[in-house]
């Protein structure tokens, strides 16, 4: 490329040409281009997730991580306006803890099946069922979800959480496989819901030992997301960050990421001498987010996140709540 336009954007090719073929930079270096200049002149900042494509992670992201760095970070930004690129839960997060930002999420219909399989209605009722057992909502939930519980979680946190509530007993949800996971490593009784992940659950431990057979000596790490039976034939369990935690404080010689398909590339960024066998798990929602429609979220506030009061105040009590716990 040869524009003067675009210096800044084939700068940026070095930390992902491993990733990312030569043939295909054009398409990526004019969006990104114009997305560091609006950046800079709309005082804007891009949180991604581990599971957004490398030319948004490594390129246009100001701040990344898994659902809890996320949070965090989210807290801490003087920006005036935040694009989340990730999934709407995570944009109502954002809105929650910086209510007086702007926050935009560049694809409306970016959902997510954990959030989708329960409602409002469905935590009224655990309540009435279960009197006085506390209710712990994953992060991967609405806004209206989090809000009619008692304190939220990530997969990073999930059993501080838990333990820190002092309970015999506890209602977790929605995903049906991180509250088994979670119940195994605690003396915890975790009632669960029946919400399972679209990525994760399609993992079977028949994958685990197929890959062991065909790669020997690989590590395996696993979401705990996956089904218990996936995480039982796992090296390592954890979520996004403790997975890319794991492969930078023990550098395996080979390793697989049973997660979404995203989250082997970007870690790969980092890690060029790891050979990172792939037979992951495509995240649609998380997919639908594209530098194109980042670029016009920032020229357009396409689409501005916005929470009923009512709602947020409770569910960013159940956040904050989470914060609150050391992990």
């Amino acid at each position: 490329m040869n524009s003067p336009a675009l210096a800044r954007a084939d700068a940026l090719y070095d930390r992902v040409r491993g990733v990312i073929p030569p043939a295909e930079w054009p398409v990526f270096a004019g969006d990104i281009d114009a997305i560091l200049d609006l950046k800079r002149r709309r005082n804007a900042v891009i949180l991604a997730h581990n599971y957004q494509t490398p030319e948004i992670f490594h390129c246009v992201a100001d701040l990344v991580g898994d659902s809890l760095a996320l949070a965090r970070m989210a807290m801490k930004t003087k920006a005036d306006i935040i694009v989340l690129a990730g999934v709407h839960f995570m944009a109502e997060t954002a809105k929650l803890l910086n209510p007086d930002k702007t926050v935009l999420l560049p694809d409306r219909a970016a959902g997510c099946s954990l959030a989708e399989s329960i409602t409002p209605q469905d935590v009224r009722l655990l309540r009435r069922n279960y009197p006085g057992v506390p209710i712990v909502s994953y992060v991967n939930t609405s806004a209206a979800v989090k809000a009619e519980s008692d304190i939220c979680c990530t997969s990073g946190n999930a059993r501080a959480v838990v333990e820190s509530l002092g309970a015999n007993r506890v209602i977790m949800l929605p995903d049906e496989y991180l509250a088994r996971n979670v119940a195994a490593t605690t003396g915890v009784d975790i009632i669960a819901w029946k919400g399972h992940c679209e990525v994760h659950e399609r993992f079977t431990a028949a994958d685990v030992r197929e890959i062991r057979e065909n790669h020997p000596g690989i590590i395996v790490l696993a979401h705990p997301e996956c089904p218990p039976e996936v995480v039982a034939e796992a090296d390592f369990t954890g979520s996004t960050a403790g997975m890319s935690d794991y492969v930078s404080e023990h550098k395996p010689a080979r390793v697989v990421l049973l997660t979404e398909c995203s989250m082997s590339d970007n870690v790969a960024v980092q890690h060029p001498d790891i050979e990172f066998v792939r037979p992951c798990n495509l995240c649609p929602h998380m997919k639908r987010i594209t530098l194109a429609n980042i670029r016009r979220a920032l020229e357009s506030d396409r689409y501005v996140v916005d929470i009923d009061p009512v709602i947020a105040e409770p569910a960013r009590r159940a956040v904050e709540r989470m914060l609150a716990v050391k992990s």
